[in-house]
């Protein structure tokens, strides 16, 4: 099947640096692994950890376990229903990052974090810390058939994963006076920018965006900057342009223009706030697919991390951006024909516009996408 999307050149360092055609019909990473470890693999079947997450995770996880028996893709899940919502599932929480350090792989929903209760550690925070899944990865692109405000947009954010006001460092000192550690590394900003420009070589993108605050956080955000502008230098050979924009002109700047943007690279926070910006742009949280990147391990997500609880149970969410996470997944393992073969059903089934969940303006359901992409895929 002809892949909706154009197509686009990517290195593939798996089999040494080798300039390829392959279809765009997902975000290739194309990010070469950097200790010898290996996904587990048992009798030709990969074996990855499956975590569905709260709300709405359930059903569209669902969605890829049933496309994936239909396609028979050599992928057997090891499946752990935690909820982020209570620390008395804290036992099956540790058993559930056991199996991702045994598998290497993941495939999750997203945990729900109480914002009332003190001292509940988010989870998510807790495994990409724990596993040093450092490199959040979401692509913002328009798709043929979901009509938006804007057209062509196509950009890439890259979010530092385990520092920033997400390390977690904070007390009360006196009554009514919070102290909120904000940590910046030189090491941790330096391996994100270096990131983002290997991305952006790999998958022929033309500019790297540093966003940042540092005309006020000017040692934090200082240092962030200064590490991507050094990082920066040593790219100029491969053709790469680099510049850097405040993070409140950003986010007007990607509500009024976001065609101007292709690899933007930031902390933590702004990473989380410009990513939801971005998935509104090209039509919401149901639709934007994301990868968590490390040395040793990968967990992919959707790329919007909304648990979408008012909708819960209702089949009603639009399962396109989990579907096309696994598919993410599948090119990490190197099931590039599977991947492509999976999301090219995907788009197929948005372009033609007959299946619309109602996020897409339609009145459909969870199983009827997934019915529509199973029979594309006929």
């Amino acid at each position: 099947m002809a892949s909706i999307l154009p197509k686009s050149r990517v290195l593939l360092p798996r089999h040494g640096v080798v300039s390829q055609v392959r279809q765009a019909t997902t975000l290739g990473i194309a990010q070469s692994r950097a200790t010898p470890k290996t996904p587990t693999k048992y009798g030709g079947v990969y074996s990855v950890t499956l975590i569905p997450g709260d709300g709405v995770g359930k059903e569209i996880t669902q969605s890829v376990e049933e496309i994936f028996e239909h396609v028979n893709v050599p992928v057997e899940f090891e499946r752990f229903d935690i909820s982020g919502d209570t620390s008395q599932d804290a036992a099956l929480f540790k058993q559930s990052m056991d199996s991702l350090k045994r598998n290497k792989v993941g495939l999750k929903g997203i945990l729900y974090t109480p914002v009332e209760r003190s001292g509940h550690t988010s989870w998510n925070v807790a495994m990409r810390q724990q596993l040093d899944i450092y490199a959040s990865l979401v692509l913002c692109k328009s798709v043929p058939g979901f009509p938006t405000r804007h057209r062509d947009v196509d950009f890439a954010i890259i979010r530092e994963n385990t520092e920033g006001e997400y390390s977690g460092l904070e007390h009360q000192s006196f009554p009514g006076v919070v102290e909120s550690l904000k940590i910046m590394t030189r090491a941790k900003s330096e391996r994100i920018a270096r990131f983002a420009f290997d991305f952006a070589i790999k998958n022929n993108r033309k500019t790297v965006t540093c966003v940042h605050k540092a005309n006020i956080m000017k040692l934090g955000d200082g240092l962030f900057l200064n590490t991507c502008r050094k990082v920066a230098e040593e790219y100029k050979d491969s053709g790469i342009k680099f510049n850097d924009l405040i993070v409140d002109n950003c986010s007007m700047q990607a509500v009024n223009r976001p065609q101007q943007f292709d690899v933007l690279v930031m902390p933590n926070l702004y990473g989380s706030i410009i990513s939801n910006i971005g998935a509104a742009l090209v039509g919401g949280p149901g639709i934007v697919p994301g990868a968590n990147i490390g040395r040793e391990y990968a967990l992919f997500e959707p790329g919007c991390r909304h648990v979408a609880r008012d909708i819960e149970g209702q089949d009603v969410a639009n399962p396109a951006a989990m579907i096309l996470s696994s598919t993410m997944m599948l090119r990490h393992l190197g099931l590039d024909h599977h991947a492509n073969q999976i999301a090219s059903a995907v788009y197929k089934v948005i372009a033609d516009g007959k299946v619309k969940t109602p996020d897409m303006g339609g009145k459909d359901h969870t199983s009827d996408f997934t019915f529509a992409v199973i029979k594309a895929l006929a």
